[in-house]
């Protein structure tokens, strides 16, 4: 069944946007935060063999398309990486700087590479948690947007960035406003590979530092039974071209 949906006008009020979410075995419900918190981390930059594996890895592997966020093996890449253990170590310690202590190492981690990504929201899988990325590959001219707050964080290697996975995000050219798949073509070198992190949301220090309110859905309201992100209590989705808000029919 092919979901259609409409344009919805973009907006700039967090409070509109309701999370709904897996906790335990029940759905809860949070606001959608509008922080993005950013910075740069002193990483070194990956041995030549490494990077030398992820091109084979990309080339013959995994097929990315313009827009495309697929994973690499990470087990095969720390075998390879001794300075793996200090990049961690250096966002750990840029987490527990942000009031996360320790977060980090109770979190899920994956290895990704993306040629670009389309604007989308995270939120029907990932409704429970924040993303922490720390790129690892050098300046190639893109940036990281969320077109709803108007953050726009350009990325190089040692970027760091924590947002809430509900919030509409792409990486884009820079100076560019939307995603357009020809500013990624075969003969571009716009692959980005990067770590990322998955950190609960309902985590004290987490929902402190993204200002996360829970239970904003009155009990005896309807609830969903999947996870979602809806606005104005209708559920929604993210045009992958411009990053606006639309509904889903």
């Amino acid at each position: 069944m092919i979901q259609m949906s409409s344009p919805l006008q973009q907006r700039r009020m967090p409070d509109l946007l309701t999370s709904f979410f897996w906790s335990g075995d029940a759905i809860r419900s949070r606001r959608v935060s509008d922080l993005v918190l950013s910075g740069r981390v002193d990483v070194p930059e990956p041995p030549r063999r490494l990077l030398a594996d992820w091109d084979r890895e990309i080339s013959s592997h995994v097929i990315l398309e313009p827009g495309d966020v697929e994973p690499l093996p990470l087990a095969r890449a720390r075998a390879r990486w001794p300075d793996y253990t200090r990049c961690v170590q250096a966002v750990s310690d840029w987490t527990r700087a942000l009031g996360m202590p320790a977060v980090l190492a109770s979190s899920d981690v994956a290895l990704m590479a993306c040629r670009g990504a389309r604007y989308h929201h995270d939120g029907n899988q990932y409704g429970g948690a924040a993303f922490c990325n720390l790129f690892l590959s050098e300046d190639k001219g893109l940036d990281v947007h969320f077109p709803s707050t108007g953050h726009r964080i350009p990325l190089r290697r040692g970027t760091v960035v924590i947002f809430d996975t509900c919030q509409p995000h792409g990486v884009i050219r820079r100076g560019s406003n939307a995603f357009d798949a020809t500013d990624f073509a075969p003969d571009q070198d716009c692959i980005q590979i990067f770590l990322t992190w998955e950190l609960p949301i309902e985590d004290a220090h987490v929902a402190q530092a993204l200002r996360i309110a829970f239970d904003v859905c009155p009990s005896t309201s309807s609830q969903p039974d999947a996870e979602q992100v809806q606005v104005d209590r209708e559920q929604a989705t993210v045009c992958p071209e411009s990053g606006r808000w639309c509904r889903v029919r």
